[in-house]
């Protein structure tokens, strides 16, 4: 797996408890430390070098030792590089989960560690462990008795760690509910760089379950239920989204939150539940999954939605689906899954990990089911095929073939310009998170109404709020890579809502093609710089055209003679260049003049390939007309 997982814990038939750990490479658990006796491990961690084990045990009391005060848990460090020194960190009356940082360095060999103590009693301590090497070969702490330590966050009821980016997310509740991120450098400093007001519907002393920080079974078994989940959902584009959702009780109706942060405003999806009323369970508690820029929402046996976090402004580009349609399949009825990292799923029960993905298959079969789906799921599951897919040429012929196929046309929706545009949009998405708001992704903003139907699915309300803008604190040193992008996002925010009509659109270059036309007909020499630099943004999108090596030609509208259509190409460039120096001048010259030729010349070929589609569209109907008539005869 692509992230770090923690430790294995195993009770020993003799008695012991063994901890390992998992070698993806060889696929066998590699044996760290053994307690000769049975002890109940509830959070563990091993650090970067594998020269120690930090270990949380909660305590049970014997009967002889009832008398006397016990602390209910005990966390150690462990030397185990070789076995050597145990040291006790804590002995206290809460749990302690605990969680190495893991900094991205390109030293083989560091003599310090950095431990996090996450205490439920609210408060995180960050460990400075520093290490010496004896013998050449022995790794062991270098003042066991004095570690330096540092306080990092106070008076949470919920936290978070992602081990990927170093990041930990922790909500406070004193005048308001506020979720403030801790980023970890490779130097081991750390700050508080986001923060960010939440309206939460519940008190500050809701059992909510830490996330990324392990699974404590011996704490589920005797612990109240989880009245509350919530998950940070990042991606390195710049995109965050704040997930949470409360347990349904006595009314059937789930309902779950997402807060998009980069686009400045939050979507609560009120689900009604089928069937007869359940008492409240933690089984009535949605999953949050991060698929790309999806948020898959997962409540076993009754609804799968995968929530589009790009294109959020309509419910037709993201995907619900009940009933059998929202089976995950490799899981039981009665299996107990927890979400991971990089999409994956851990089944508690068998104690199997599983990676989930979109499967094409089945969209494509939902494109097909054309009498018993409504359109806005079409629609999604379209997109779903053409932008989170990726390029696939197989699979676009398939589109293709149910393009022709469908020879009643859609009311709500035109097949061939979503698949234009769609196409057009999986090329760019990945340069810039705003690009959506300045570059058209479906053909419905088009039509001045929404059709009916595309807008709303049943069995589910949605409602869309602003929320308070995020705070970026990044005063000790400048906001770089993910911080920069996302805080980018949020300040383009207001200048988006400002600005009408801000996508573009081809209809608004109709009066410069009629003032070109006029200007191939002149023959001064102004209007001969301006044509010869029309001919040459023409002349780079035809030579990327020609360098992706075709099979064959798929550009014969657009030959060396025909002087108009040559001209448009170039004005497209043009124009298409001039929009988005004006909208996203952050991108750069560069960059812009790349993704202009680049959308440029994908369109000059799907246009293409959209004629040739209408070709066999017609065919069919003919080959399908003759055919009634030779069965009437």
């Amino acid at each position: 797996m692509a992230f770090l997982l923690p430790p294995l814990i195993s009770q020993g038939a003799t008695g012991t408890t063994r901890i390992g750990k998992y070698e993806p490479n060889t696929r066998q658990n590699k044996l760290l430390y053994t307690f000769d006796k049975q002890v109940c491990v509830s959070s563990c961690s091993l650090n970067k070098e594998e020269t120690l084990l930090a270990v949380s045990l909660a305590q049970r009391t014997r009967t002889e030792e009832r008398l006397r005060p016990v602390s209910k848990c005990l966390t150690l460090l462990i030397e185990i590089h070789p076995i050597n020194n145990t040291k006790v960190l804590k002995a206290v009356d809460c749990r302690v989960r605990v969680q190495f940082i893991h900094p991205d360095t390109e030293r083989d060999s560091v003599l310090e560690s950095h431990l996090l103590l996450v205490a439920e009693d609210g408060y995180v301590e960050q460990l400075h462990v520093m290490l010496v090497r004896q013998e050449g070969y022995r790794v062991v702490m270098l003042n066991p008795e004095c570690l330096a330590k540092d306080r990092v966050a106070e008076e949470f009821s919920w936290v978070q760690w992602d081990s990927q980016t170093q990041r930990l997310f922790y909500l406070t509740h004193r005048e308001k509910a506020v979720l403030k991120c801790v980023q970890f450098y490779h130097d081991h400093n750390c700050e508080t760089l986001f923060e960010l007001e939440l309206e939460l519907p519940s008190n500050p002393f809701t059992c909510m379950r830490f996330v990324n920080l392990g699974f404590d079974h011996h704490q589920e078994t005797q612990h109240e239920r989880e009245e509350m989940r919530m998950l940070v959902i990042t991606n390195k584009t710049g995109s965050m989204c704040v997930c949470y959702s409360q347990s349904a009780c006595a009314n059937q109706e789930i309902t779950y939150t997402i807060v998009l942060v980069h686009r400045g405003c939050s979507k609560t999806f009120s689900v009604a539940l089928d069937g007869t009323p359940s008492p409240c369970s933690t089984d009535l508690l949605p999953l949050f999954i991060p698929i790309g820029y999806y948020v898959v929402v997962y409540l076993a046996g009754h609804f799968l939605h995968c929530i589009n976090t790009r294109q959020q402004e309509l419910l037709c580009h993201s995907l619900f689906l009940s009933g059998v349609d929202a089976e995950l399949g490799v899981l039981g009825s009665d299996s107990v899954v927890l979400s991971l990292p990089e999409s994956s799923l851990l089944d508690l029960n068998t104690g199997r990990m599983y990676t989930v993905d979109l499967n094409p298959s089945f969209l494509m079969d939902l494109l097909h089911c054309s009498h018993s789906r409504p359109d806005a799921q079409r629609l999604a599951a379209l997109h779903c095929l053409l932008l989170y897919m990726g390029p696939n040429a197989a699979l676009q012929l398939k589109i293709i073939d149910w393009i022709c196929d469908s020879v009643m046309p859609f009311d709500t929706f035109d097949q061939i310009q979503e698949f234009i545009l769609a196409s057009l949009y999986r090329i760019i998405y990945k340069k810039c998170l705003s690009l959506d708001e300045v570059l058209p992704y479906s053909s419905v903003f088009e039509k001045k109404k929404v059709p009916e139907g595309l807008d709303q699915v049943p069995g589910v309300t949605c409602t869309t709020e602003l929320h308070a803008e995020p705070v970026f604190k990044g005063k000790a040193r400048r906001l770089q890579g993910y911080w920069e992008e996302l805080q980018w996002s949020t300040e383009k925010i207001k200048y988006f809502e400002a600005v009408p009509n801000l996508r573009y659109r081809a209809s608004q270059s109709l009066s410069d093609w009629t003032k070109l036309l006029t200007t191939l007909k002149s023959e001064n020499k102004k209007a001969s710089n301006y044509l010869r630099h029309i001919e040459e943004n023409t002349k780079q999108v035809l030579s990327m055209v020609d360098s992706w090596n075709l099979d064959q030609k798929v550009v014969p509208l657009f030959q060396e003679e025909d002087s108009q259509q040559r001209a448009l190409i170039g004005l497209m460039v043009d124009k298409l260049r001039e929009h988005l120096n004006r909208h996203l001048p952050r991108l750069g010259k560069k960059k812009i003049d790349v993704l202009v030729v680049n959308y440029v010349a994908k369109l000059v070929c799907v246009l293409t390939l959209q004629c040739i589609t209408q070709t066999l569209f017609s065919l069919f109907l003919w080959l399908h007309k003759e055919r009634a008539e030779t069965n009437r005869l």
